[in-house]
C-alpha cells in the first residue's frame, strides 16, 4: 500500500473542488495515463461534470507551475482531466483491477478524513474569526495610549509643591 501522505499530496483544489489529475491517478492505479483516459472515454456516461472535468490551458499552466511532480504535463499537447472523489471511485469500477480497487479504497478514506478534518477545524476557524473581529479596530486605540505615554514621559516634570501637613523635622519649601 502507498503512504497516505503521497496520495494526499496529489489532491489539488481546482474550481473549488478537491481533485486528482489523471496522470497521478494512472500512476497510483499502475496503468498508463493513455489507457486510463481511453477507459474514461469508453464509459463517458459514468463521468458527469461533477465527477470529472478537463482543465483549461490556464489551469494546466497553474498546476504545472505549482506541482513539481507534474512538470511533464507542460509539454503535453493534451489538456489533462481531473477527477473528484466520486470520479476516482468510478475509475476503479471502470479499470476493474485489484490494484485499482485497493488504491481506490485508500483514496476514498483519505478524502473522507480530509472532509472530517475540515469540519472539525471549521469551528476553530469560526472562533478565530470572531476573535479577530473583536480585536480589529483596537490598533488605533492602542497607538493613542502609547502616544499619551510618550508625551507623559517626554514632558519635563516641574517640581510639585507639596500640600498637606508637614512633620516638624521636615524642611518647608
Amino acid at each position: 500500500m502507498l503512504p497516505d501522505e503521497s496520495i494526499m499530496s496529489k489532491i489539488l483544489l481546482i474550481r473549488g473542488k478537491r481533485v486528482m489529475v489523471d496522470k497521478d491517478l494512472a500512476e497510483l492505479y499502475s496503468v498508463p495515463t493513455k489507457r486510463l483516459n481511453e477507459q474514461v472515454k469508453r464509459n463517458l456516461k459514468r463521468f458527469p461534470e461533477d465527477f470529472m472535468f478537463q482543465l483549461t490551458t490556464e489551469e494546466k499552466e497553474e498546476v504545472v507551475a505549482k506541482c513539481d511532480h507534474l512538470k511533464s504535463l507542460k509539454f503535453s499537447a493534451n489538456l489533462p482531466y481531473v477527477f473528484t472523489e466520486h470520479g476516482a471511485v468510478m475509475l476503479a469500477s471502470v479499470l476493474n483491477s485489484d490494484r485499482a480497487i485497493a488504491v481506490n479504497i485508500q483514496i476514498v478514506r483519505i478524502f473522507t478524513r480530509m472532509r472530517e478534518m475540515i469540519l472539525t477545524h471549521k469551528d476553530i476557524l469560526l472562533k478565530l474569526e470572531q476573535m479577530e473581529k473583536r480585536v480589529s479596530g483596537h490598533d488605533e486605540q492602542i497607538e493613542l495610549v502609547f502616544e499619551y505615554l510618550k508625551q507623559l514621559l517626554s514632558s519635563p516634570q516641574e517640581p510639585r509643591v507639596r500640600i498637606g501637613f508637614t512633620r516638624h523635622d521636615e524642611a518647608v519649601e
